[in-house]
């Protein structure tokens, strides 16, 4: 019997096995593939992701971010310079995997290879009321007292928990090695592109000798969104070069009313649709989600009784809305504005100090998007203006 069973390997899940073995409880963290394994994203980590890590955890950053040059579909570019760090830039494969290491240093179980096919709650399977049947693809059933869902977009622990959602994007990416020449150009320099479709952008982060390159839309853009990669790629001039990976990912964003918990099963990071709106970027929503969600989990695994757990399950929901969901819905508007207008976000972050001020902000951590919209009476201002279009 496990006090907490984490279903997925990525930074949400890592974060909360660590968070309950840090709480001194048996906890198992499961994962369908081996590690180190390849994951779309661009892979940037802003100040909200570095607060949320373990303490002492050294990030295996491939750049540090000095300026970011801001285009319209491969026009009007500008290019704007910080003296400190905006965010850093890493592999996937190699944080994950370091994100594990400091769940098993800090006590948790880890296997790799196990993909889980469903959770029950009910049944012959189930024990008593307290516990959570975790069944996996070659049949062996394991128990729990609590369970985190933290297995991606496509979740299937979402899926029994009931998660809604409303916004759905695709992402499509590719790792591009570069001669010498070709990365110094690029080093510590991102780009963004503000897309031909509304809501979407496209991204070149360096990483040494790899460029990542990506766009991203709204799905049901399919072939459009292919060929804005094609053609950003040519512009470029990176279409000589072969890429190492080539790759794609829904995004998945959830409803305001979608659950978060069901019985003693929680969800969080991308199988709970937790990531911003406006940029879909999700690190530091798998990290901090998961961080809470392993720490409501142990208090889950010590309730005896469902309306204990059931208390403790909304405990964790009200802490995921009053920090995450504020984020959520202000960038819920900011997209829908950025989808409206795209020309007055790309105007502003090249030609607006206060705007360029408040992405560096926000990138280094020292404020949010929600919380600069909440104390900047001007920022609040404009939000509201671009309600109203």
């Amino acid at each position: 019997m496990w006090d907490v069973v984490v279903v997925g390997a990525g930074p949400a899940g890592a974060s909360a096995a660590y968070a309950a073995a840090c709480a001194g409880r048996r906890v198992l963290l499961l994962e369908k593939a081996e590690l180190p394994r390849y994951k779309t994203c661009g892979g940037g980590i802003i100040g909200p992701s570095r607060e949320a890590l373990p303490p002492g955890f050294e990030l295996p950053l491939r750049e540090r971010v000095h300026a970011v040059t801001f285009s319209m579909n491969g026009k009007l570019s500008r290019t704007r310079r910080s003296k400190q760090a905006l965010f850093g830039l890493i592999n996937r494969p190699e944080f994950d995997a370091g994100l594990v290491e400091a769940a098993k240093d800090a006590g948790a179980r880890v296997r790799t290879g196990a993909a889980v096919t469903r959770v029950e709650q009910h049944g012959p399977s189930v024990p008593d009321r307290r516990t959570v049947a975790v069944v996996l693809a070659d049949g062996e059933t394991l128990l729990a007292r609590a369970v985190v869902g933290a297995d991606g977009s496509a979740s299937r622990i979402g899926a029994h928990v009931g998660v809604k959602l409303d916004q759905v994007d695709l992402g499509l990416e590719v790792e591009i090695p570069v001669p010498p020449p070709v990365a110094e150009d690029w080093a510590g320099r991102v780009l963004i592109d503000w897309g031909p479709m509304p809501g979407s952008y496209g991204w070149v982060f360096p990483k040494g000798d790899t460029l990542t390159v990506g766009v991203i839309s709204a799905r049901g853009e399919g072939a459009g969104t292919k060929r804005y990669l094609e053609d950003f790629i040519a512009r470029l001039g990176l279409a000589g070069f072969e890429p190492s990976i080539s790759s794609g990912h829904l995004t998945r964003c959830r409803s305001e009313d979608s659950p978060l918990s069901r019985g003693r099963v929680l969800v969080c990071g991308d199988a709970a649709g937790l990531l911003e709106p406006w940029t879909r970027e999700g690190i530091s929503f798998a990290l901090r989600s998961g961080r809470l969600a392993g720490e409501w989990a142990v208090r889950i695994a010590e309730a005896h009784d469902a309306v204990d757990a059931r208390r403790q399950a909304l405990n964790y929901a009200f802490a995921i809305k009053a920090g995450l969901g504020v984020e959520m819905g202000v960038g819920r508007r900011m997209y829908a504005a950025f989808a409206r207008r795209p020309g007055v976000f790309h105007a502003a972050l090249t030609g607006f100090r206060p705007a360029w001020r408040a992405f560096t902000k926000i990138t280094r951590g020292t404020t949010t998007l929600a919380e600069l919209v909440r104390t900047h009476p001007t920022a609040r201002r404009a939000l509201m203006a671009m309600d109203r279009g």
